[in-house]
């Protein structure tokens, strides 16, 4: 029986990361599976940082960045390339993660082949259309295409359930950055980064910031900024770490408004080893990244949302996330609670991470023998915190 040919696309840091344990965990059987890996780079130097971290060479490069590229640029580019490489390779199933525009196109470009798409990290909803632009449709009609849904939590399978996805194709496997982190964080971790090797992570009580979200732009990432100025210069124990995205939209006003501000960090993105060791040390998160919602609580991490809505609730659910907004009063309210409060921060950083635990790409892996014939008897899945 000839192994089981597998396209992995994806195009972006964060989908790397999450990628990165399922490939190598079908690559652990190469009589089960013939791994071919496709990137559209759809962002590149950020791509590249993990996939070097993780060792992962790609079978196809597509390299589709450009300047000041429109999301209608990035789709029509990376269906373009793909369908040279699904005609190649014929495979038997294309994985895609998430919902960025190459996770669509990928969904989309399959399609057209006729070649089944297996969902990594499906189910996720806000329910509105714009929140968060474009990942909410990308993951939406991603659902459609897809033939095998692995949805990281019950609470995903639900949203599936509800818009008529069959039972039977779902597969609740838990979150794949949770595997990555676990493959990443270690304990004594030495930072190569002279501005983190040189924090004071036991004397001070360091706030790390990733701020990227389309739909904070403009007047919402000023308020974000000057709240992170109000907290830098209200609070004398906090050392501030803003990774501050490349989009001009961001740095733009990062560097407008906390640039000399004491004790304010303005970095790079920074490797992905560098960037999970740092969350493990940091004292509290403010984010509006959807991923760090699951990997900062795994980490005992507590993390204060920059958002009005999620596809995540299980996090707030569970006590590890607190929403406030791109809101400069609620931001700072927030934070200084914490900084004062240490019952309040020890109910958030020890509540139990709804997310994984480590082995969704087993499960993975499990489900798609079993989709294939390969294995009689439908896997367990993950339960959720216990």
């Amino acid at each position: 029986m000839r192994p089981i040919r597998v396209v992995t696309i994806f195009g972006v840091r964060p989908e790397a990361i999450k990628m990165a344990p399922v490939i190598a965990c079908l690559r652990e059987n190469p009589g089960h599976f013939e791994v071919r890996v496709v990137v559209t780079a759809q962002h590149r130097e950020m791509l590249d940082q993990v996939l070097d971290h993780f060792s992962i060479s790609p079978d196809y490069d597509l390299d589709i960045m450009r300047p000041q590229q429109t999301l209608t640029e990035v789709t029509v580019r990376a269906l373009r390339g793909l369908r040279p490489v699904l005609v190649r390779e014929n495979p038997d199933l294309v994985l895609v993660h998430g919902d960025t525009a190459t996770t669509f196109a990928g969904s989309l470009a399959a399609f057209y082949r006729q070649v089944p798409v297996g969902h990594v990290e499906a189910g996720l909803r806000t329910r509105c259309k714009y929140a968060p632009f474009p990942e909410e449709m990308n993951r939406r009609l991603t659902g459609v295409l897809a033939d095998l849904h692995f949805a990281p939590t019950a609470t995903a399978r639900s949203n599936l359930l509800a818009e008529g996805v069959q039972d039977r194709s779902i597969f609740v496997t838990g979150n794949t950055a949770i595997d990555a982190l676990h493959l990443t964080v270690k304990k004594g971790y030495r930072f190569q980064t002279p501005l983190l090797r040189g924090l004071d992570f036991g004397g001070r009580k360091v706030v790390v910031v990733d701020a990227h979200r389309r739909e904070n732009f403009g007047r919402p990432m000023e308020e974000v900024c000057l709240a992170l100025r109000d907290i830098a210069s209200g609070h004398p124990e906090v050392e501030l770490v803003f990774s501050v995205h490349k989009n001009p939209a961001v740095e733009e006003v990062a560097r407008r408004l906390l640039s000399g501000c004491d004790r304010v960090h303005l970095v790079e993105p920074l490797p992905y080893p560098e960037w999970a060791n740092l969350m493990k040390a940091a004292y509290l998160i403010i984010t509006d990244s959807g991923g760090l919602q699951e990997e900062a609580p795994s980490l005992g991490t507590p993390v204060l949302l920059l958002r009005d809505t999620t596809e995540r609730p299980e996090a707030l659910e569970a006590g590890t996330v607190v929403m406030v907004g791109p809101h400069r009063e609620r931001i700072v309210s927030a934070v200084g609670r914490l900084l004062r409060d240490p019952l309040a921060y020890e109910k958030m950083s020890r509540a139990v991470n709804p997310y994984g635990d480590g082995r969704a790409a087993e499960r993975i892996r499990a489900a798609i023998l079993y989709h294939f014939g390969r294995h009689p008897q439908r896997p367990p899945e993950y339960k959720g915190a216990s």
